[in-house]
């Protein structure tokens, strides 16, 4: 069995992961990699499996968000506690390449399917843990959610208003931003073995890579003492980097040279606001931008948001209007891109592509995400289970 890539291009066709993943930070991992062609084969528990099985909202009486991120892969249940589940994931594992869990840290140890457990009969097993706070540390054994993540790593204390209260990043960035770490280090864990046969032991935490997202802020504040806050749509250094009002609806509008700017003045009709020393340059921008701001808006409030999307391409003055998702889908660009692509095709279900484009190939249809067990029996036919032994797993809830 073989998941089918959604790119085209089958970058790891050949590949075998076990998934061993739920909710968000893990799915979201082996979903790219069955989107790049590896043949994922996801793990649940017997009886309802996924949490995300049961989440609203439903199409058809099955979950949208599980759908979204657990398409192109196979479906295995297995009583993990019960010895004969144990046996047939450690038959499975040693046909796979990677595995990748996100349960709490030493969960995997516990239950005697650890790194150490399988690798003693697989040492090219690359093993990734995706967790909340990692394999160490005091918080190691907490558990953890994107909105933890997010404010413990004080992503919420930079977004949001000026002046206004912590808020969430609007998607789940903690959950995604771990799962593509983590495809990260299993491709170069991939990119090792090729060359050395060893596998490795992958750990990375949620906590971890919000900060590593934040690596701006966290740079100014660790080397210079600068406090980072929020400050709505608009850039801590880059200025004019922000959302702008207009007569009608807002566009954002982003001046990042100084030839940028003029061009901008120009259209603006403010060629004053160049000769005037506070905006001369970007560090000075940066330093009066209370100044400088109430006279943008000012005067962007002459025109609607259309006439200055047009005069600012035309300039080559950097800009967009500010889309809901339902006008960001149906952009020309995001269509000419197969961004958002029907799995199965004329099912009515939609969902996002994967953002990497090879060789020009032609996006491929994914399999849709799979039903609770539905390759079961085939997967342990194919590790050596008879029809008997199959049967008794079945009535005895091992699967």
């Amino acid at each position: 069995m073989s998941a089918s890539n959604e790119d085209g291009t089958g970058l790891l066709a050949g590949i075998r992961v076990v998934d061993v993943t739920h909710m968000l930070a893990g799915p979201y991992c082996t979903w790219v990699l069955a989107s790049m062609g590896a043949e994922v084969i996801k793990v649940e528990r017997p009886g309802s499996g996924d949490f995300t099985r049961g989440l609203a909202p439903f199409h058809e009486g099955e979950s949208v968000y599980f759908m979204s991120v657990n398409r192109g892969k196979e479906s295995l249940t297995l009583d993990l506690k019960d010895p004969r589940g144990k046996e047939a994931f450690r038959r499975l594992a040693a046909t796979c390449d990677i595995l990748v869990e996100n349960n709490r840290a030493g969960a995997m140890d516990r239950l005697g399917l650890g790194y150490d457990d399988l690798a003693a009969d697989h040492p090219g097993l690359i093993y990734a843990s995706i967790s909340g706070f990692g394999q160490t540390g005091p918080y190691r054994n907490r558990p953890a959610f994107d909105a933890i993540a997010q404010g413990l790593s004080g992503m919420m204390s930079i977004t949001g208003e000026e002046g206004g209260p912590p808020c969430r990043v609007g998607a789940s960035i903690g959950d995604i931003g771990a799962s593509l770490f983590g495809a990260v280090g299993i491709l170069a864990a991939l990119q090792r073995r090729q060359h050395t046969g060893q596998g490795a032991r992958l750990d990375v935490a949620m906590l971890d890579c919000q900060l590593a997202l934040m690596e701006n802020a966290v740079a100014r504040y660790a080397t210079l003492g600068l406090e980072p806050r929020a400050l709505g749509s608009r850039h801590p250094l880059v200025v004019p980097f922000q959302a702008f009002p207009t007569a009608d609806r807002p566009i954002a509008v982003c001046v990042d040279t100084d030839a940028q700017w003029q061009r901008l003045c120009a259209v603006l009709g403010r060629p004053d606001l160049l000769a005037d020393p506070r905006f001369a340059e970007g560090n000075a921008r940066g330093q009066h931008h209370g100044d400088l701001e109430p006279l943008l808006i000012d005067a962007f409030a002459g025109h609607g948001r259309d006439h200055w999307l047009a005069v600012l391409d035309a300039a080559d003055v950097p800009s967009s209007p500010i889309n809901s998702v339902a006008e960001a889908l149906a952009d020309p660009q995001v269509v000419s891109r197969g961004m958002v692509r029907e799995s199965p095709e004329g099912s009515g279900r939609r969902f996002v592509g994967l953002p990497v484009h090879v060789d020009g190939a032609a996006p491929a249809a994914q399999r849709p995400a799979p039903q609770l067990g539905a390759q079961g029996e085939a997967l342990l036919a194919a590790l050596g289970y008879d029809a008997p032994a199959i049967a008794a797993m079945r009535r005895d809830g091992v699967i």
